[in-house]
């Protein structure tokens, strides 16, 4: 019995760790995290709308941290294509981001103008929408009855703008976006709290390479850093093998924090379906939870009966 408390009172004040560093000026990842984000490219760069050359859906659902409770869950929703200009695309995106007691709703829309080479694409973009955030402080269960720290709340709706380039051909791409630029304030209006919480600027630097190994296997290695005021920059490597156009087979290495593993499905042309899971045993947090897992499902819709979806691999 008394170790059962003991690891609840551990993963109770795991949770208010979080939520402290959420609020505190040195926090390090405000964005949605991604594992899949060579397959999810719209989540970090309004330049990657219409690289698909078709409508296309995606849904992301991921669960992080497995067994701790209130422990961070994301989805999201995008869609994007190329209109009749075809230098022109169009995107948008939903996402739903949750940590303990705090809630983030946003919904952002983009757009994108694309040059196009002899050799490949160049791909200029925009995003910008609103981001609702909320925290009832209150709900947390702390170790001081009403402490006055945990009795603030917050409820703010604010706006968000960003920019990237987006660079591609069948082969290879490179991209380097800063998907928020306002730095809106999250406490300004709340007494409770003496800290300033900011949403900071974070900056994407993507790219990844499509080698063709034998007639069935082609190797395709990934990496993203990440880059936020305040904090480490952290980097993504991946590796990914996809045999005979059908399965791909992935590991991944973050840096500071766990390794991963991610397998996709191109089930038809027009239809992906991945998963990935993070082993996390790199950290303390390893202890009390099983690792995060993450599921997508991407979907290429055809203009007309006979247009032919050509492969894309990113």
């Amino acid at each position: 019995m008394k170790t059962n408390k003991r690891n609840h009172f551990i993963k109770r004040l795991a949770t208010v760790g979080l939520l402290l560093l959420f609020f505190g000026s040195a926090w390090a990842q405000q964005e949605a995290m991604f594992t899949q984000y060579m397959f999810n490219g719209l989540a970090l760069n309004p330049a990657y709308a219409g690289s698909h050359e078709s409508l296309s859906a995606t849904l992301l659902f991921r669960d992080q941290w497995t067994g701790l409770p209130d422990a961070p869950s994301t989805q999201t929703f995008s869609v994007h294509s190329p209109v009749r200009n075809a230098r022109i695309a169009l995107g948008l995106q939903f996402i739903h981001d949750k940590l303990a007691v705090f809630d983030q709703y946003g919904v952002n829309a983009a757009y994108a103008y694309r040059i196009f080479t002899d050799k490949g694409t160049l791909s200029l973009g925009l995003n910008f929408g609103f981001t609702s955030y909320s925290a009832n402080l209150t709900d947390l269960t702390t170790q001081v009855p009403n402490d006055p720290v945990f009795q603030g709340s917050v409820n703010k709706v604010m706006p968000s703008f960003g920019a990237g380039v987006y660079y591609y051909t069948d082969r290879f791409y490179i991209g380097l976006s800063a998907p928020q630029l306002v730095t809106n304030s999250l406490t300004e209006d709340v007494v409770e709290i003496d800290a300033d919480a900011r949403q900071e600027r974070h900056y994407f630097l993507t790219a990844g390479h499509m080698f063709q190994l034998s007639r069935s296997v082609q190797l395709k290695p990934n990496v993203l850093i990440k880059a936020v005021e305040g904090a480490p920059v952290q980097m993504d490597l991946n590796l990914n093998a996809l045999f005979s156009e059908v399965l791909w087979l992935g590991v991944s290495w973050r840096s500071l924090s766990d390794f991963n593993a991610l397998i996709e499905l191109q089930l038809t042309d027009q239809l992906l379906l991945g998963y990935s899971y993070d082993f996390a045993h790199t950290t303390d947090l390893s202890r009390i939870n099983s690792g995060s897992h993450e599921l997508m499902l991407n979907y290429r819709f055809r203009y007309a009966k006979n247009k032919v979806i050509t492969p894309r691999y990113f």
